[in-house]
Order: C-alpha cells, then structure tokens, then sequence
C-alpha cells in the first residue's frame, strides 16, 4: 500500500506536488485550451475517493481561446466556496463522447482532516475495509 507522508488528499493529477500556482494552473489550462478541451469547475466538501460527482460551478467552458476565462470562473469558485476543495476537469469530446483527460485540484481547505480505515470481520476470517472522511461526520457547511 502506498503511503501518504503529507496526510493530504490525493486525487488527480500533481496530488503529490505543492499547490500550483495562478500561473502554473493558466499554463495547464493553456495547454487543455491548445488541445480543444472542454473545462469545468467544480467543488465538494466530501472528497471521499468514490465521490466521483462533485458539485459543478458555473457551466462547462467549450471554444475559449486563453485560460483567463477557465482561471476567472476558478476564482469565482473560491470566492464562493473558500473552505471547499476545488477542482478542474478537462473534457475530451473528439471521439464523440466526453471523456475526462485532466482532473487536478485547485484548492483546499486550509486544514485537511482526512481518512479513517475501518475493518470489519466478515465471514469466516474474511476481512472488508471502508474509508471515512472525517469530515463526514459533520453535517454539510460545517464540515470545515
């Protein structure tokens, strides 16, 4: 199993990097641009693994030509949600259907309260494992 050292949330690209820059996310969004993907923004307070479906700002981005307009609409979303995990997602829709090419977050709380593994004993000496957020465990808009 791999492990975490910085105890933050890995999911998507550079999850292991510090935090990217304003100029280091317009030069990715810059470079989805040149390659004709779609962006998108979006934010959640549960970032469980199996969440899959955050909570879309704004509507998808589609034939812009710089990243001003994708890094304006990520602002906007910190603004509203500060304490929230943000994330972009690039849409590839050249094979006619829209697939996710780039996911990478652009922020996140100022503290990250992370995981639980719980182990359950199962039949026999099968074992099962489940991950909580700690951050589950408060209702919405208190979570941070």
């Amino acid at each position: 199993m791999m492990t975490n050292p910085t105890g933050r949330l890995t999911q998507g690209q550079f999850s292991f990097l510090p935090d990217l820059t304003d100029p280091e996310i317009a030069a990715q969004i810059q470079y989805g641009l040149d390659k004709g993907y779609a962006w998108s923004v979006e934010y959640t307070d549960d970032p469980h693994p199996r969440n899959t479906y955050w909570e879309m700002f704004g509507m998808p981005m589609f034939d812009l030509p710089d990243a001003a307009g994708v890094l304006a609409e990520v602002n906007q979303c910190r603004k509203a949600f500060p304490r929230h995990y943000i994330r972009l997602m690039a849409f590839d829709s050249t094979r006619g259907v829209e697939s996710i090419v780039m996911s990478f977050i652009v922020n996140r709380p100022q503290q990250e309260p992370g995981f639980t593994l719980e182990r359950q004993e199962v039949n026999g000496r099968s074992q099962r494992y489940t991950t909580r957020g700690y951050a589950g465990n408060k209702p919405e808009r208190e979570r941070y």
